[in-house]
Order: C-alpha cells, then structure tokens, then sequence
C-alpha cells in the first residue's frame, strides 16, 4: 500500500548531488545556522562556508538576517581569501540546501560570475549536506558555547573568530584520521600518519593481546572525498 497507485503518473525522484573531491577549492559546502541571541526568539545566522577535501572553515560571517546579498558577499570574500582569481581554470562545486539565501538571484548570479558551479540538495531531504550539518553541531557542543545565547552580534563574531581558529587548527578531525585541518594542509600530513603507525605497530609488539589478532589503525587517507556518494557506484577501494 506504500507505492505507487493510481492513474496519475509517478514523481520523477530528483537524483543526488554527488561529488567528489581529488583535491582543495573543488567541493565547498556552505550553511547558514542560527545563533541565539540574547532575548528568547531572537538570533544572530552563522554563515560559514567547509572546503569537503581539507574540511577546514574557508569562509564565514555573522549577520542579523538571512540574504542572498549577505550570501553572495561571503562567497567574493571567501575567493579573495583563497587565493583564487577568476575565471576558474578548475570548476569549484558550491553545495548548499534548498533555502532562499541559497538560491537567491543575487547569489545565482555572483556563483555564474565567478565560474562556481551551484548545486542543492534534493528538496525536504535533510542529510544531503552532512558535512556541514556536522560542523554545526560540533559548533552547538563545543563547552565554550554560551548556553544563554550571545549578548550583541559582537560577541557572537568574536566567538566564531576563537572557534574558527581553534578548529582549523587544534581541532582533530576523525574525518582525517585526527589530524587537524592545519596538519592535513601541510606538507608533512604523511609524516605524522606514518609516527602514529609505527606508535600503534610498537605498541601491538609490546601487548598483542590488546588487538587479538586485528590489524592495528588503518592510518591512511583516501584520495577521493565523496559528498553524497552513490553506493551502487562508489570503489570501495578508494
């Protein structure tokens, strides 16, 4: 009784947004979240933009409201800050949800401007941008996050300023095998995976019985990140 009846014709499903990421500046994903203010019902929205290869914060921005206008100018920020110049010579994937500020025709037409390439989520569909989701709630848990809400859109910038830095820089990512976003940017990310190896291998010489037999951690990083990957078709290998 749950398909499909009927004379009408069935809803063509809209496909996922897949991509994947060799590399940074290809796959960006960007939400906006609320902040609570300092009177019940009222907020301050985080803006803030993840770049899916390094899953560093590339961009952000505090505003008292939601815009396409506020959206479009963090987007020209975030390029200047990158060290990108338009036109592309890559394409660069900027994925969002559904909302407004997302889809707006003055942030359309910056992405079209500056060669981004604009992708969505599929509508009514909550966990088609999970990276960001999950940067967010480790934003809504971190202990310095005040549970009554910030007094002045002052205090919730310079707040967002201190976490911003401290995750790009000190926080260690499970997603990176807990290296920070900082570490995995260096040149030296294969070196600090490889020490963590051979900690791990040592110490399975010293007390195998703590392993029982399993391999130890597997401390190696894929070469592609998938947002949103298609089961049927994504090389497990890899």
């Amino acid at each position: 009784m749950q398909h499909h009846r009927g004379h009408a014709s069935d809803r063509n499903p809209r496909p996922l947004s897949t991509h994947c990421a060799t590399e940074p500046n290809q796959v960006w994903t960007w939400d906006i979240t609320y902040l609570s203010g300092p009177i019940k019902g009222t907020y301050f929205y985080l803006y803030m933009i993840s770049d899916l290869f390094y899953r560093s914060i590339v961009g952000w921005e505090v505003w008292p409201e939601q815009s396409a206008k506020n959206s479009s100018d963090l987007i020209k920020r975030t390029i200047i800050a990158q060290g990108i110049k338009p036109p592309l010579k890559a394409p660069l994937v900027l994925h969002s949800d559904n909302g407004s500020p997302m889809k707006g025709a003055t942030m359309l037409e910056t992405l079209y401007k500056l060669g981004l390439t604009p992708s969505n989520s599929r509508p009514r569909v909550s966990n088609d941008n999970p990276y960001v989701e999950s940067l967010f709630k480790t934003i809504k848990y971190h202990c310095s996050y005040p549970a009554n809400g910030f007094k002045s859109i002052g205090d919730a910038r310079d707040w967002c300023s201190r976490f911003v830095k401290w995750y790009n820089n000190e926080h260690h990512h499970s997603g990176l095998k807990f290296l920070t976003p900082a570490q995995r940017r260096s040149p030296f990310w294969r070196e600090h995976l490889a020490n963590r190896k051979k900690v791990y291998e040592e110490a399975k010489k010293r007390h195998p019985e703590r392993w029982n037999g399993r391999d130890t951690r597997d401390w190696t990083l894929p070469a592609k990140v998938w947002l949103n990957p298609e089961k049927d078709k994504l090389d497990k290998n890899l």
